[in-house]
């Protein structure tokens, strides 16, 4: 890995995002963290900073361009560069058949997941080609590769980043930047729950995955460190699938 990097995450506050904060603090890169609520995203810094790490939190909403111009150019301001970013923002709307689906709850899916992904890398993108290198890591999901009854938006809007981290990848390696996802299956984390409502859900939901278990958050922030190190230095492009085999046939 890049020594001391300096790595951005968006969707920082819970979940996947942040379980990555506290993966890079402990390799002693320096974090920047973002979300949309500035007393979550405070605390979630100076815990950071009690591990040893350099941390900031810049409060921002992927789906405001201004916003997220001003959170790439902070962490610039701030360490000088952008090695890392990793794209965790994300929401998974609400479940319903497509028949019933609406405009509004479109726009509350596409505008966090695909949208967000897509201000997110042309900013970070923005600051990497300048300094000739980066590394990108956006989170997808294992529906980015297949489809799920009455979860039709989070499914598209999820192969719609998979496109969109290909799409870059084509375009930022000639500026020496690596642009690549991980593609969690069912993590232990307060999505899985409201997705799959109650206790008898979640464990018939986990009983059809091959290792029988959802993943934990650290267990993906793992695969999110390979995929932006430079163990994975010939890696851009790809999908990186962690799943517990949901994805195997």
């Amino acid at each position: 890995m890049f020594s001391n990097p300096v790595v951005l995450i968006t969707g920082a506050l819970s979940g996947i995002g942040r379980a990555a904060a506290f993966a890079f603090a402990r390799d002693k890169a320096r974090v920047v963290v973002s979300g949309r609520r500035a007393k979550e995203g405070r605390t979630l810094a100076a815990e950071l900073i009690a591990l040893g790490a350099e941390a900031l939190f810049i409060q921002a909403d992927v789906r405001d361009e201004e916003d997220v111009r001003k959170l790439v150019n902070g962490t610039v301001e701030r360490f000088g560069r952008l090695d890392i970013a990793v794209n965790s923002a994300g929401s998974e709307g609400e479940s319903a058949p497509v028949v019933e689906q609406t405009l509004e709850r479109y726009a509350a899916v596409f505008d966090t997941n695909v949208l967000g992904t897509l201000l997110a890398m042309k900013h970070e993108l923005r600051a990497m080609s300048a300094q000739g290198g980066g590394s990108i890591v956006n989170i997808s999901s294992t529906m980015g590769a297949r489809g799920a009854a009455n979860a039709s938006l989070y499914a598209a809007s999820k192969h719609a980043v998979e496109g969109l981290t290909k799409s870059a990848a084509l375009e930022a390696a000639a500026f020496g930047v690596r642009v690549n996802a991980v593609a969690p299956g069912p993590v232990e984390t307060a999505m899985l729950d409201r997705l799959t409502v109650n206790a008898e859900r979640k464990a018939a939901f986990l009983a059809a995955v091959p290792l029988k278990r959802a993943g934990t958050p650290d267990e993906i922030a793992d695969a999110i460190l390979f995929v932006s190190s430079d163990k994975a230095s010939f890696m851009t492009g790809e999908v990186l699938r962690v799943n517990g085999g949901r994805t195997a046939s």
